[in-house]
């Protein structure tokens, strides 16, 4: 039996995909039935239906899968990534919830995490957001300010050998790393609407570009939200690194870290260990994850 030809899924259009094959070719692919599951970063098998189309017969193991969750569905965002890129800006505001919930769900997929500041040329306003995401730093998180309308190069050392995927809310300038990063690609890129305080989406669907034969970036679609449904408490709190030295040692197994008596986690709060923010950050999680 003849062996099906594998390629990497390099854009996904809903229920269509743009899948390069090993020759460097691009074939457009849609699954089988009604059968989804496919992401961008995805290695495939797929089989011809005409010169430029085709069928994913199957998706190969992945090595990680970063994905979001409400009650009702799941969206995956990207798969076989190990770096998670998570842009933000000082204008327009962003919000903290969504810096948390990247991190908690790149902590459960064991996808390692950099917090860039973009737009870092306002520099009052950048100055005021450095203030608050000293603590994520603080926690060994890579914190990276940056303006990439100017320059992106303090950028490429943390992208050299990895697949990253950019990850944010709509208006932080992901689109513009791109572009800077890889002037030929120029995507889609709009003004920040100031009434509403709030960017304009202009990513609709997750894109994989090639830096170098070792290195890898994904744009998506901006975020307003991260649900986090899939993830039980006890894996929301492992997410928390600096939860991690006080995990177990709790007075009841059960211990959500709210109110309990003898929690080693509240104890570490009222000691300085843990930021009160953060711990607030996690009660927020597990009560409307």
């Amino acid at each position: 039996m003849q062996k099906l030809p594998e390629g990497q899924i390099t854009a996904s259009y809903g229920r269509q995909f743009t899948v390069e094959l090993a020759d460097g070719s691009h074939i457009t692919c849609v699954t089988r039935g009604k059968k989804g599951g496919a992401a961008c970063g995805d290695r495939v098998r797929i089989k011809h239906t005409g010169p430029s189309q085709g069928v994913i017969e199957a998706i190969l193991p992945r090595q990680s899968l970063l994905y979001r969750s409400d009650a009702f569905r799941e969206k995956i965002i990207a798969a076989n990534v190990t770096q998670i890129i998570i842009v933000l800006a000082a204008v327009p505001s962003f919000y903290e919830d969504l810096v948390n919930r990247c991190l908690a769900a790149a902590e459960s997929a064991k996808i390692k995490a950099l917090i860039v500041l973009n737009k870092a040329d306002l520099q009052a306003e950048t100055a005021q957001a450095l203030e608050k995401l000293t603590l994520y730093r603080d926690l060994g998180y890579a914190l990276l300010p940056l303006s990439a309308h100017q320059d992106t190069s303090p950028l490429v050392p943390f992208l050299q050998g990895e697949t990253s995927v950019l990850v944010g809310q709509s208006g932080m300038g992901k689109s513009s790393i791109i572009n800077t990063l890889l002037p030929g690609v120029k995507a889609e890129t709009r003004e920040i609407s100031a009434t509403l305080d709030s960017g304009k989406h202009t990513t609709t669907h997750a894109r994989l570009y090639h830096l170098n034969p070792d290195s890898h970036i994904i744009d998506s679609p901006g975020l307003q939200e991260f649900g986090l449904h899939h993830l039980k408490p006890e894996e929301i709190d492992h997410a928390f690194v600096e939860f991690r030295p006080y995990l177990g040692k709790c007075k009841f197994n059960n211990c959500r870290h709210i109110s309990e008596p003898g929690c080693a986690v509240l104890a570490a709060v009222t000691a300085g260990s843990i930021q009160p923010r953060r711990l607030a950050a996690y009660q927020k999680l597990i009560g409307n994850a």
